[in-house]
């Protein structure tokens, strides 16, 4: 039986990865969207085992005590990890899994799972970044340039993964990423 692969979509906060992988799911539901672990509260219409699993401080840090994660990071005050369980389970089944993480994470994740597949997900320019963030709206002055700060950083690190996609649209990144998980399912191992 084939053995599922692990997709990592990663790039800076804001870039629309959330977007992008929604528009794939919409109409490329053969793949697993791992949800990710955090401690931060729930945006408007979030719901935990769906959007994420929300845990306290407490019950996170417990967790990592235990190694139930793959990889996690602070990110903008809170935490974030993905569930070693929920992944490895997936993947066993010979399905595929496509994890959203942070850039922090990828690093991670890649010291125990090389052989996944890592994709970066960029704007167009720091400016498009900073629009997006400002149209979101879900972030004050002072997080907002910290993400913007964060997002020249991460920026650097691109070439240490397997693609790039440039998120000018939505629905033409969407279009790249279900073409890499074609190629990738076509490869020869």
């Amino acid at each position: 039986m084939r053995q599922g692969i692990i997709f990592v979509l990663s790039g800076p906060s804001g870039v629309g990865k959330g977007t992008v992988l929604n528009k794939l799911l919409d109409n490329f539901n053969d793949i697993v969207y791992s949800i990710s672990a955090t401690t931060r509260k729930p945006r408007i219409g979030e719901v935990n085992g769906q959007d994420y699993f929300f845990f306290s401080r407490e019950d996170f840090f417990k967790k990592i005590e235990k190694k139930d994660f793959i990889e996690w990071a602070k990110v903008h005050n809170n935490y974030y990890g993905t569930l070693r369980s929920y992944v490895e389970k997936i993947v066993k089944k010979g399905k595929d899994i496509i994890l959203e993480i942070d850039i922090q994470g990828a690093r991670q994740v890649k010291q125990e799972y090389n052989d996944a597949v890592y994709i970066f997900l960029s704007p167009p320019s720091i400016k498009d970044l900073k629009s997006r963030l400002d149209r979101r709206n879900s972030e004050n002055i002072d997080n907002k340039l910290l993400r913007l700060k964060n997002a020249e950083i991460e920026l650097k690190e691109k070439s240490k993964y397997d693609y790039e996609i440039i998120n000018d649209q939505a629905n033409k990144a969407a279009k790249k990423l279900k073409a890499i998980i074609i190629a990738e399912r076509c490869r020869i191992r």
